[in-house]
């Protein structure tokens, strides 16, 4: 495994995933959060958003070169890693219509579909930039 090429991988899929993430949440979904009084109208800062998706991309992109030889070259690989890895967050958002008062259940099924696109946008930039030998 190339460790330096693993966490620039990372931290270059992070910064494209928190962009993605902030279309699907800042701008598609908007609306539809501004809805429900669970939802703070309170801004946070984006270098947070960065930050955050960086510590996600690192260990994503090393798991991906940990397991690099399971998977076809390139963006069909990285896509069909970060499809399985999107596909095993799914479910989790399904626990906060359980466990916090207001969230509506509808909004799981999109939190888990937007979970399973935001981790194959990390897979095709991991898989661009982490080639095999």
């Amino acid at each position: 495994m190339n460790c330096t090429r693993a966490i620039l991988a990372g931290v270059a899929g992070g910064i494209v995933a928190t962009m993605a993430n902030y279309i699907m949440h800042g701008m598609i979904m908007a609306s539809a959060y501004m809805k429900y009084p669970v939802f703070t109208k309170e801004q946070a800062n984006p270098l947070w958003f960065f930050l955050v998706g960086i510590c996600i991309g690192i260990p994503v992109a090393i798991l991906f070169a940990k397991t690099r030889e399971s998977w076809a070259d390139g963006l069909v690989g990285g896509a069909t890693f970060g499809l399985f890895l999107g596909l095993v967050s799914f479910f989790p958002p399904f626990y906060d219509s359980l466990v916090i008062e207001g969230f509506p259940y509808h909004l799981s099924w999109c939190w888990g579909g937007i979970n399973v696109i935001g981790f194959v946008v990390y897979g095709l930039v991991i898989g661009a930039i982490y080639k095999s030998k």
